[in-house]
């Protein structure tokens, strides 16, 4: 933030002044308050707050303009938190909302470092308030802006900055857009980025000898290196080629979905901390959700939950609609479905039911959402079809309505007896459900000679990747374009309160056995004389060589 300086020079000289003692009181006073308002959605009749009102037209501002020298609100359609800063000389309001400043002598919006970070600072203090979920007695823990130690310092002072920038076309190895978007929806996933930039998993000192992962650290070094030149992904597909199954192998045409859940279950398979039950490495702390099927009896009342995990949603598509929406499909999604007389027992009835319906939610959120709408309908001809039918999803959407707490509390609310009809409110802040797009796929053309493209979001810039083509776009082009994939991320992540990180530990240990390991190794050498080792005989290189062969061979494709 210090490289940075304000836009305006009349908020600068506030500032300096009076060292914003008389604006930002106020500042944070309307920025909490936009935060409790919108962390309770429906809260109960007698704890519900009147929205605030215009001071000259008395309309209800659902997004007031709060004056920041006064305790006056008004509302900015028709002009008049603009009419009163010029009337009373009051210089600045603020947006309640998005915390976006106006000054009335500039006659526009501007941006200022210093209430830009107190705008996070506030927000986040004042939603750590209102999460009530955590799983200990505990209030949410504060958050603490990172500083560098000394020796964060004395090795930053050592570093060779390079550009970040990820823009990198991918090169065709022949017929192989499908892995060119899966790979660039990967590399710029702020999870995964974060986690192989962070050099979690370095491919120069694993010990594997077929690793996706590493595969996957290379690539990461290469679209962000300072080489703006198209990267040929030949050692990541000669991997997959090794290890993955026979259909994804060879020249053919793949499936881009299928070839992403393959991809994920490689990188699984081969990264640290990988388990088969409660597994917490990299795909599964990013992409990991739980659906929940509850299956009610109609007859006896009986609900029986079942719980599996998953990596993504996948939505069916109805052709005869003129137009399909994600809300529409995830509504879809998560509506009770009648079941067939012998496609349920109800275990109290202890017979078949002729009334059950099924119903599925989202019992827990992954922190990265990726969505699939299945364009690809196999019929019982043995003939397929793709369903072009146009899909509206937004840039941003708020999954709290298809998860499973949300949806019982609503099924209270609108039921009838005793002890109904309770309106509920959300548990946390509602930015908790949040998610914001980072990346899409596009299938072109038929099934038998389509071809895959794809956008991502590179910071607040949107980009067009067709193989080694990379061009610049915008997010209505995005928002236009005809999606087979979508992927979201969490903007705010969850954490267990007070608790250090696994992977944090998980060095500690590494670190403590290394230790132990050179002090060993000293022994010995002190008890042999410093005698050297005897030298290892190595093989011809035969399995390196045929290696070598294959990627020349993928190269010569091209």
């Amino acid at each position: 933030m210090s490289g940075e300086s304000s836009s305006c020079p009349h908020i600068q000289a506030e500032l300096s002044e009076n060292f914003g003692e008389a604006i930002y009181p106020r500042f944070k006073q309307v920025v909490t308050w936009n935060v409790h308002r919108s962390a309770a959605v429906r809260a109960p009749k007698r704890r519900r707050i009147s929205p605030p009102r215009c001071g000259v037209c008395d309309l209800a501002l659902s997004r007031p303009f709060a004056c920041l020298h006064c305790d006056a609100a008004f509302c900015w359609e028709h002009g008049h938190a603009i009419t009163h800063s010029k009337q009373t000389n009051h210089t600045f309001c603020v947006d309640a909302k998005s915390g976006r400043l106006y000054c009335s002598q500039c006659d526009d919006f501007i941006y200022d470092p210093t209430l830009d970070e107190l705008y996070t600072r506030t927000v986040v203090s004042a939603e750590e308030k209102e999460t009530r979920f955590q799983e200990s007695k505990n209030l949410r823990e504060p958050f603490k802006p990172w500083s560098p130690t000394d020796k964060d310092t004395s090795a930053l002072e050592n570093a060779n900055l390079l550009p970040c920038q990820s823009r990198r076309g991918l090169v065709n190895l022949g017929q192989t857009c499908f892995l060119n978007v899966v790979l660039q929806c990967l590399v710029h996933n702020p999870l995964l980025r974060n986690y192989f930039l962070g050099d979690k998993h370095n491919w120069r000192n694993c010990k594997l000898d077929t690793c996706t992962c590493c595969e996957m650290d290379k690539l990461f070094t290469e679209v962000y290196s300072d080489d703006p030149a198209p990267y040929g992904p030949t050692s990541f597909l000669h991997t997959l080629w090794k290890v993955a199954s026979s259909e994804l192998s060879g020249y053919a045409q793949q499936d881009a979905h299928e070839f992403f859940i393959a991809t994920l279950n490689q990188i699984h398979s081969t990264c640290r901390g990988s388990t088969n039950v409660s597994c917490n490495c990299v795909i599964h702390s990013t992409f990991a959700g739980q659906l929940q099927s509850d299956v009610k009896c109609e007859r006896c009342g009986n609900t029986t939950s079942t719980i599996d995990p998953t990596l993504d949603i996948s939505l069916e598509l109805k052709g005869n609609l003129p137009e399909n929406t994600l809300a529409a499909c995830l509504r879809r999604y998560t509506q009770p479905e009648r079941l067939g007389p012998k496609e349920y027992s109800c275990s109290k009835c202890a017979k078949g039911s002729p009334e059950a319906s099924k119903r599925l939610s989202i019992r827990k959120l992954p922190p990265v959402l990726s969505i699939q709408f299945k364009r690809f309908e196999q019929r019982t001809n043995d003939k397929s079809r793709k369903i072009d039918t146009p899909v509206r999803f937004p840039s941003s959407i708020n999954m709290a309505p298809y998860t499973t707490l949300v949806m019982k509390e609503m099924e209270k609310e609108n039921a009838s007896g005793p002890g109904a009809g309770v309106p509920f409110s959300y548990l946390g802040p509602e930015a908790l459900y949040e998610y914001d797009l980072f990346a899409v796929i596009n299938h072109e053309g038929q099934m038998d000679n389509g071809h895959y493209i794809n956008y991502a979001r590179f910071q607040d810039e949107w980009y067009r990747f067709d193989d080694d083509k990379v061009t610049h776009t915008s997010l209505s082009a995005v928002l236009a374009s005809n999606a087979y994939m979508c992927f979201y991320v969490k903007r705010h992540l969850d954490y267990k309160p007070y608790q250090t990180p696994t992977y944090v530990l998980m060095r500690e240990k590494e670190e403590q056995k290394e230790r132990e390991r050179e002090l060993k190794e000293r022994e010995r050498e002190a008890k042999g004389g410093g005698s050297m080792a005897s030298p290892r005989i190595v093989g011809g290189g035969g399995s390196e060589n045929k290696d070598m062969e294959i990627e020349d061979e993928i190269w010569a494709t091209v």
